[in-house]
């Protein structure tokens, strides 16, 4: 029999909470990102997040609102900086991307190195799930229902924006607005998920999900709902699991969600290696 124990504890109702909240809307935006092809991109901007936090702990003390601030602006800063480059020199935006970016993380690690902050680099890298506090959670709804009010509302513009642009544009939808606006919507998926997975393992929520789904699912509309669940699902397993075997919960997750996009990578009924493996046996059989 399963000891649920753990669940009489603060930090395990907040973490599951969070995972429920976090786990879905960032599921459900990762579909969004899979579909426009910015998978790069977004694993770049969360690189712009830790000189952010570093920079409003030195201003303003480490604390929730210094770094969730000090990484918003950060990232919107280096993003647009990156899209003006980009536009306006003769190298491609993934090279802008790859300098301005990283450039961007060693900026953080310099603005921390020279301040009195006792903060542990990991702890923004890597985050804890266990250690959310209430403004995380009341932030988390926030944001959650702010992700999901938009994406659902504008769905239909969305859609016809990433597989129809022109046509889009034809018929009076603001593609360039959406852009922003989508771009700003995973900055705060991003910001919202720090504390919990850290910057870097933030990515993996934003884009893992509607991978996984993707190898299965052909509908648009179906693949960001079951993305959003299989987020939340994973998030929730994972804090679950952390429980028992003593395992960094944040890295659970991506565990997790790693090995089912191998699982599906191999075994989709439709995509997966092993059904075109048996495609390409039966056709030679038979020829």
């Amino acid at each position: 029999m399963i000891d649920l124990e753990f669940l009489n504890y603060g930090f395990n109702q907040r973490a599951l909470l969070f995972a429920l909240l976090v786990g879905f809307s960032n599921g459900y935006l990762s579909a969004y990102v899979v579909l426009r092809q910015q998978s790069l991109f977004t694993g770049a901007l969360s690189h712009t997040l830790f000189p952010g936090i570093a920079l409003g702990a030195l201003l303003f003390g480490l604390n929730p609102l210094s770094g969730f601030f000090g990484a918003l602006l950060a990232a919107i800063v280096f993003g647009l900086a990156a899209s003006s480059i980009a536009r306006n020199s003769r190298v491609d935006a993934d090279t802008v991307m790859a300098v301005l970016f990283t450039l961007a993380f060693a900026l953080g690690l310099l603005l921390l190195s020279r301040s009195n902050i006792n903060v542990r680099l990991e702890d923004y890298l890597v985050g804890n799930i266990l250690a959310l506090d209430t403004f995380d959670l009341w932030f988390s709804y926030g944001v959650t229902a702010l992700i999901l009010t938009f994406l659902i509302i504008f769905q239909r513009p969305l859609l016809l924006m990433m597989f129809e642009s022109n046509v889009a544009a034809s018929q009076g939808v603001p593609v360039k607005a959406l852009n922003y606006c989508l771009t700003l919507l995973v900055i705060l998926a991003m910001v919202t998920s720090l504390r919990a997975v850290g910057t870097i393992l933030a990515l993996g929520l934003l884009v893992a999900p509607a991978a996984i789904m993707y190898l299965w699912i052909d509908n648009p509309r179906t693949l960001a709902w079951g993305s959003g669940i299989l987020g939340m699902a994973v998030c929730i397993l994972a804090i679950v699991l952390a429980n028992f075997i003593q395992f960094h919960a944040g890295g659970l997750i991506i565990l997790i969600l790693g090995g089912l996009f191998l699982l599906s990578f191999v075994f989709s009924p439709k995509y997966g290696l092993a059904r075109r493996w048996a495609t390409a046996h039966h056709t030679h059989h038979h020829s």
